[in-house]
């Protein structure tokens, strides 16, 4: 079959019919049990949930649902929904009743599988009086909704599709709502040809250069609704064959981690900077650094440490969404994985500029993957042409047009700057830029990144509009908030605050350099949504909820603050 007209159903099929019995899926059970999934039992149970969306008689390529967290039958439900010539329309777990009411309002939504969500059956409660009353659900199983028709009674009652309906490349595939930092989420339109480019054209990411096979190992846990998991885990399992395990709950990741031994490993700084703060507490960083130092020694640390993680047979180490800190990238350079920073967005399926083994540059995210265009505009945007681009925002033909140059390339509204080597280093946002009250222009993003390198800190957000100096808003770690209840651990944390504000400041523009920083006392965090469902700061609704508060932090001539 020629490549050009392949797409993710056509590679399922070929894994369901060359390695039927092989392993596709294993999900852990809350009883510690595993279950396995082969290529075949995934084809049979969606050929029959997809012989039931055929009896719908719905109209061709409507829209379908996915509200539920990550698991085997997330994927066999996607499967389902493309064998049957449908849409998937996934939806954060995490999403709250507004957002759930208007994806599935904006999309069309006629039908939608339920699975485990947020808060189990509390989480449902939350969000079902803005699902419409005629809406078919269906649950799969471990619903957090338990009632109605379930994903098990009507496949045990439905005979496997004997004609799957393949999907030309330029069909719609999915719809994929941005997660909502800047307001309304926008329906990203994605085709199956641009769903399949995108583990073909990033096959130079994995394994030194040498790209995925069915070999691999992948552990999904990140949100199967953004599209950062869609294309590592699912669209990378899907071409290459390769085997995905799944995470049963925060409690259970360790575990579930080192059962996965995951060739290739996504996540984000956050988690990286977790296990690295981790590791560092069980064996002092001096006790590392003796034994790096001896040849004898160094081997035997480096597999404890990556053994102890779950990560001794990773050869691709995944990081994006956030500037990684160096401490961090050294930390694991030195244990022999070099991890591997990234640049993408919903509208190009993650697709656009990733790190490649041999030439990492600390503080950047790499050349544009192959067929990927970039350029810097006047105004220091980042433009480009993917050819994993979307097809369009659903229902919005005049914003899609106001996003592409007349040469069709895609305004991200990203800033960056480009190397002698081609490599892209994120410096802000375009609408990020903010001025103070001296009339000078402040770009938040790479302070923010300085600051982020400190332990302390888990998130920055720096703010200033009209003031004399920009100030940042600090969320540090559930370690240092309990630190901060003790008066001897607390003033520890002051002058260690204090240090880095002198270092961050030495290392910008007069007018950049912030007047105080300021620990804030909650927790940012997704439930009060001043983080996205991809851990990303809202930046607008941080600085609405804390900028009547500016001026009196000011006033306070105090450098650094608890709230």
């Amino acid at each position: 079959m020629n490549n050009n007209k392949q797409t993710l159903l056509h590679k399922f099929l070929h894994w369901e019919s060359t390695t039927p019995d092989a392993i596709y899926l294993t999900e852990p059970c809350p009883d510690g049990s595993v279950i396995d999934y082969s290529w075949r039992e995934v084809g049979d149970q969606a050929r029959r949930m997809a012989a039931h969306l055929a009896t719908l008689e719905l109209p061709a390529q409507s829209s379908i649902g996915i509200f539920a967290g990550n698991s085997a039958h997330w994927i066999i439900a996607d499967l389902a929904i493309w064998m049957a010539g449908h849409v998937s329309v996934p939806i954060y777990t995490s999403a709250n009743a507004d957002t759930v009411g208007y994806v599935i309002g904006h999309a069309d939504v006629r039908l939608m599988f339920v699975g485990r969500l947020d808060g189990g059956r509390v989480g449902w409660d939350k969000v079902s009086g803005a699902v419409p009353a005629a809406l078919p659900l269906i649950d799969l199983p471990r619903s957090a909704r338990g009632e109605g028709p379930t994903w098990q009674q009507i496949v045990a009652q439905a005979q496997p599709l004997a004609e799957v309906a393949l999907p030309s490349p330029e069909a719609l595939a999915t719809i994929i709502y941005t997660s909502g930092s800047t307001g309304r989420p926008k329906g990203v339109m994605h085709s199956f040809g641009g769903m399949y480019a995108g583990p073909d054209v990033s096959q130079v990411m994995y394994d030194k250069r040498r790209g995925t096979s069915t070999s691999d190992r992948l552990l999904s846990y990140l949100p199967l609704a953004h599209t950062a998991e869609r294309a590592v885990v699912e669209a990378v399992s899907l071409y290459s064959g390769c085997r995905v395990f799944f995470n049963e709950s925060l409690q259970t990741f360790s575990d579930d981690l080192r059962r996965a031994r995951p060739t290739i490993f996504m996540s984000v700084p956050r988690l990286w900077g977790k296990f690295f703060h981790g590791i560092n507490e069980r064996i002092p960083a001096e006790v590392q650094a003796a034994a790096f130092a001896d040849p004898e020694k160094a081997p035997a640390m480096r597999a404890q440490i990556l053994g102890a993680l779950g990560l001794d047979q990773c050869h691709t180490g995944l990081s994006g969404s956030a500037p990684l800190p160096s401490a961090v990238h050294n930390w694991y350079r030195e244990l022999g994985l070099e991890l591997l920073e990234g640049y993408g967005m919903s509208e190009n399926f993650g697709v656009s500029h990733f790190s490649l083994y041999g030439d990492v540059r600390i503080g950047y995210v790499g050349a544009p993957i192959p067929g990927v265009r970039c350029r810097i505009a006047a105004d220091g945007e980042i433009l480009v042409r993917s050819p994993c681009q979307m097809m369009g925002y659903y229902k919005e033909p005049a914003l899609t047009a106001e996003c592409y140059t007349e040469d069709g390339l895609f305004h991200t509204g990203d800033r960056g700057e480009v190397d002698e080597q081609g490599r892209l280093r994120i410096t802000g946002r375009v609408k990020d830029l903010f001025k103070t009250a001296k009339g000078k222009y402040v770009a938040p993003v790479p302070i923010e990144a300085r600051l982020g390198n400190h332990n302390l800190v888990e998130a920055a957000c720096v703010v200033g509009v009209g003031m004399p100096q920009p100030i940042a808003l600090l969320n540090v770690s559930a370690d240092t908030r309990q630190a901060l209840t003790c008066g001897e651990r607390k003033d520890a944390v002051m002058t260690e605050l204090e240090i880095l504000l002198d270092e961050v400041n030495a290392r910008f523009e007069a007018h950049e350099q912030l007047d105080c920083l300021v620990v804030m006392q909650e927790p940012w965090s997704i439930d009060n949504g001043l983080l996205t469902p991809t851990l990303k700061i809202r930046r607008s609704v941080i600085e609405e909820r804390y900028h009547q508060r500016g001026e009196a932090w000011v006033a306070s001539r105090r450098r650094v603050i608890f709230e």
